[in-house]
């Protein structure tokens, strides 16, 4: 028996696929992690005991950052995939989600599709204000270069809602994968969940996953932020967040200097009505 630090790269049914000086091994994993409620998930560093005829995975090294909706551990990047059209971006999701990483310090950028069928303008206006890099994607290879360049060294992962052209992308950065891809529901107006586990694959120096669908109720349920917090997720409020009283919401207050960069244009609508929403749905939610 020996064992070794690897990179967990692909999980189903409770088998691990981890990546060790540049091999990949097949493993089990203790029992002991499923009475703790602390499974092995995608991008855990993992110390792997290898015996005659099995590899069972002994250890979880420490996480800088854990996403459960996707399952994913140690992420450098997400990448928030939205569509100009079929569908189109459910806006409250995205901020949502944009939320929960700038709150566990993971870098965002948002990738708009499709957009040879419709313009993009209107997202990407409003997340360039809020400071967040958009990349524009068509039916041509263009503006892939970007994507590289941002993933490079990195553990990043495209997250978005169902039809939005994750694999379709994943496929156009890495065509040796020939990911399986799937038409958008007329009826739906949603894709069909192409994607039935989460892997990391080799880019750049670095590793991209493709999530399967993710749900808003997950989001609440399992990523707490204290309300008082969500100003620090917002990224584009928090020069305007010194206000005259320190209680100050940022909902309704008069004077809330966050409320008056609203009205100047400064941080743009769209964002401040995610906000107020998430605020409130923090507000009533017991944990």
């Amino acid at each position: 028996m020996f064992e070794r630090e690897g990179l967990i790269v692909r999980s189903i049914s409770g088998f691990y696929t981890v990546k060790s000086e540049g091999e990949l091994f097949e493993c089990g994993a203790r029992g002991i992690f499923r009475k703790k409620c602390a499974k092995p998930v995608v991008g855990d560093r993992v110390i792997v005991k290898h015996f005659e005829n099995f590899n069972i995975i002994d250890e979880i090294l420490p996480r800088k950052n854990f996403f459960l909706r996707p399952a994913l551990a140690n992420l450098d990047l997400v990448l928030f995939v939205v569509s100009t059209c079929e569908p189109n971006v459910n806006y409250l999701v995205l901020d949502r989600l944009i939320a929960i990483a700038e709150f566990k310090k993971i870098d965002t950028s948002i990738i708009i599709t499709k957009t040879d069928m419709a313009s993009p303008d209107e997202i990407s206006n409003i997340y360039n204000l809020a400071g967040i890099n958009c990349i524009f994607i068509d039916n041509t290879e263009n503006n892939l270069d970007r994507i590289y360049n941002l993933a490079s060294g990195k553990i990043s992962a495209l997250c978005g809602n169902s039809g939005v052209g994750k694999s379709t992308l994943l496929n156009k950065l890495l065509p040796e994968l020939n990911l399986k891809t799937d038409q958008v529901s007329l009826k739906l107006g949603r894709g069909k969940h192409t994607t039935k586990t989460t892997q990391l694959f080799s880019i750049n120096d670095g590793f991209i996953a493709d999530t399967p669908g993710f749900s808003t109720v997950d989001i609440l349920k399992y990523d707490k932020i204290e309300k008082e917090n969500l100003i620090d997720c917002f990224r584009e409020f928090k020069k305007y967040s010194d206000c005259k009283f320190k209680t100050c919401t940022h909902t309704f207050e008069k004077g809330c200097l966050v409320r008056r960069a609203v009205e100047d244009g400064l941080i743009h609508r769209q964002r401040y009505r995610s906000y107020c929403f998430i605020y409130n749905e923090l507000k009533n939610t017991k944990y």
